[in-house]
């Protein structure tokens, strides 16, 4: 079996620019007119999450559940509003029926891995007729860092596998994968794991990792 995990923003969707957007205007419209980073490059976690602490840290501003959840609960209310108004987000050309095809597959099984909230990313699947019963769904919800919101999704997925291959949007990340982060050369792979390629691959997940462009 393959275990293949599709990020949405830009890999399913054409939600990009859109979602960072209302993103930013989230948190402005919760925290008042804080400080933010001049890119998304300048921020290390990548997940809305993660983001959203650095933000808080960048302006002295205390790291709670409730602030966390008083600009999640913001940011979904806005995509919501935002599709009320301008109708689903477009389908990357393909993506739909690519899923259908992996989600329909006997040699393949398929997961959502997403560094957004999970309310947003299951409303933007569903309102663009992307299959999300049945299909797991992983986001910033579970954790916060993205190489934890991938191990989420294999977890749901039951492996091991034969291969994994992971496809999203490669401007916001570095290196050849999207959600394994480099090991510099210095560090020791944790214990129940090995580096491939270039990434940490939990030991029951998998027997080989061909990273796929």
């Amino acid at each position: 079996m393959e275990a293949v995990v599709l990020d949405i923003d830009g890999t399913l969707l054409e939600s990009d620019a859109t979602d960072d957007a209302l993103y930013f205007r989230a948190v402005r419209q919760v925290l008042g007119n804080v400080k933010l980073r001049t890119s998304w490059g300048m921020y290390t976690q990548f997940t809305a999450s993660g983001i959203l602490t650095e933000i808080l840290c960048d302006n002295a501003i205390n790291v709670t559940p409730q602030t966390i959840a008083a600009v999640r609960e913001c940011f979904v209310a806005s995509v919501g509003n935002y599709i009320s108004v301008r109708g689903p987000f477009t389908e990357v050309p393909g993506a739909r029926a690519f899923v259908e095809a992996l989600r329909n597959s006997a040699v393949h099984r398929v997961a959502y891995a997403t560094g957004g909230w999970y309310g947003a990313a299951k409303l933007k699947l569903s309102t663009a007729t992307f299959p999300v019963e049945g299909v797991p769904l992983s986001t910033s919800d579970d954790h916060s860092q993205r190489q934890g919101i991938m191990l989420h999704a294999l977890q749901q997925l039951d492996g091991p596998f034969e291969s994994v291959t992971e496809e999203g949007n490669r401007e916001r990340a570095t290196g050849n994968s999207f959600l394994f982060p480099f090991l510099g050369s210095h560090q020791a792979p944790p214990q129940g794991a090995m580096v491939l390629d270039g990434v940490t691959v939990p030991l029951q997940y998998l027997r080989s990792f061909p990273v796929k462009s």
